[in-house]
């Protein structure tokens, strides 16, 4: 044989070992990351109360000073008594009198619950009421992944991507730490 023959023979099996080897090396460890089937996001709702509020004007009764209205009656029945006597032809006429007077009183005081009654005010309120503003907010994701054929589902606190990286085949689910969860 010659040498080059012999060089040759020594560097194929070398090279042959060599590969052998880390093909072997390669399905002794496993694979380096999951690959990622599913990502979805995890939400909750916050309600945050809030007070809003708002200028009213609204128009009041002021308040009555006269509750049984004699100033009015009293008036209604003077001036009916006048009248009653006018009517009646002077001072002879006691009945025309009287009938001015009762009908005067009581137009008088239908007249002073009118005008009570019609005597408002307007005045501005503050009206409050409580609001809710509502807002999401992720809290996590829930990740469907594969390693092999093997499917799996782990929360993450964050997207992952495509792939999850793996360490001595344990997913390497926390941002920038080695914490792990076994498959």
């Amino acid at each position: 044989m010659n040498k080059s023959m012999v060089v040759g023979t020594v560097l194929g099996a070398c090279l042959a070992t060599a590969a052998g080897g880390f093909a072997g090396y390669k399905m002794l460890t496993g694979p380096e990351y999951a690959q990622v089937l599913a990502v979805t996001p995890v939400t909750e709702t916050i309600k945050t109360p809030r007070e809003e509020c708002t200028d009213q004007v609204v128009t009041k009764q002021e308040p009555v000073k006269d509750k049984h209205k004699i100033a009015g009656t009293v008036l209604g029945a003077v001036a009916g008594g006048l009248l009653g006597d006018a009517i009646g032809g002077g001072g002879k006429n006691t009945a025309a009198k009287i009938a001015g007077a009762a009908a005067g009183g009581y137009a008088g005081n239908k007249t002073q619950e009118s005008l009570q009654k019609s005597d408002t005010y307007q005045t501005t309120e503050r009206s409050c009421k409580t609001v809710f503003d509502v807002s999401e907010r992720t809290v996590g994701y829930d990740v469907k992944y594969q390693i092999g054929d093997v499917p799996g589902e782990v929360r993450m606190d964050h997207d992952p991507g495509d792939t999850i990286p793996l360490q001595d085949g344990k997913l390497l689910i926390a941002r920038g730490s080695a914490e792990t969860l076994s498959q």
